[in-house]
């Protein structure tokens, strides 16, 4: 039973943090109908700024939670600026071509973040500071979470309230529920378009900035290839929950999290990656719309 509880909060630590990643995948399609394959380099910048950050600001002598707290603004802004950068280069010189071209333009741009990390940083592992400070937990619920566990989920759970509270409750949730129903009507409504969509890559890259700084702080290392990954992963969870729809996104996720953990736990650790792909092939297989997506029919 002790386990079983162990793997079922392993689980749940993996699922919000490919939840935090997967909502940049589903909130991008749901606004243009394509793939940012670019968006698992984000989640892997995200976490090499917040060690750099981390490393400098220590230095100076801030520590506790005002370092956390730092370290993940400077890592959400940054995160944000590259995830506006790639929107302008890679994806809207290419709107309104085929859907081909703007998917081959995410690929590359995938391959020349890694590559630039790579080169600039270090083609090797990482070790990752532990940035949350001792919560104090004794007894309890600590047998089974460790605090760095628990912080993870609580920061998923804070994030997941405060996009759905922008979508449903600001002009520019509105707006980009607007352009996800009809963009045509939303532009002559006096939408503006542009803003909208590279509003969701910044919103998207940010959620993937505090992914990276949980998940590094959670394995303890990273390194110039995790995003990809991660990124896979991430874009499985979007496809099983349903692309498109942010519920689906967090639901994919937390059944990839604790189908991997559960794998790990009582089959083999060698099974872990397996489960994500078998699950990604099962569901294009029998639903390919997703757990909680929708077919769509198409005129032609």
């Amino acid at each position: 039973m002790e386990l079983f509880l162990n793997l079922c909060v392993s689980g749940l630590t993996k699922g919000s943090v490919y939840a935090l990643i997967a909502l940049g995948y589903t909130m991008v399609y749901g606004i243009i109908a394509l793939i940012n394959f670019a968006h698992g380099e984000i989640y892997m910048i995200g976490a090499f700024t917040s060690l750099i950050f981390s490393m400098a600001l220590g230095a100076l002598g801030l520590s506790g939670w005002g370092l956390l707290f730092a370290v993940g603004f400077f890592a959400v802004a940054y995160c944000a600026m590259y995830g506006w950068t790639v929107e302008k280069i890679a994806y809207r010189p290419l709107r309104g071509q085929s859907r081909l071209a703007p998917l081959i333009s995410a690929i590359g741009m995938s391959i020349f973040l890694q590559n630039y990390v790579q080169l600039v940083q270090t083609p090797n592992f990482l070790p990752f500071p532990d940035l949350i400070p001792d919560l104090g937990l004794k007894g309890g619920v600590s047998r089974y979470a460790s605090q760095t566990q628990l912080a993870i989920v609580a920061a998923t759970a804070v994030c997941m309230v405060a996009l759905t509270l922008f979508i449903k409750k600001t002009r520019l949730g509105m707006a980009m529920r607007a352009v996800s129903q009809d963009p045509v009507m939303a532009r002559l409504s006096g939408v503006n378009i542009d803003r909208v969509i590279s509003a969701t890559f910044v919103i998207g890259s940010m959620l993937a900035a505090v992914g990276g700084l949980l998940i590094g702080n959670y394995a303890h290392q990273t390194d110039f290839f995790t995003g990809f990954l991660a990124g896979m992963k991430a874009f499985t969870a979007a496809v099983l929950g349903g692309i498109g729809s942010i519920p689906g996104a967090v639901a994919g996720a937390l059944i990839l999290g604790f189908s991997e953990s559960l794998a790990a736990g009582y089959i083999s650790s060698d099974y872990e990656d397996v489960v994500a792909f078998v699950l990604l092939i099962a569901i294009l297989t029998l639903r390919p719309e997703g757990i909680m997506g929708s077919a769509t029919a198409q005129k032609v």
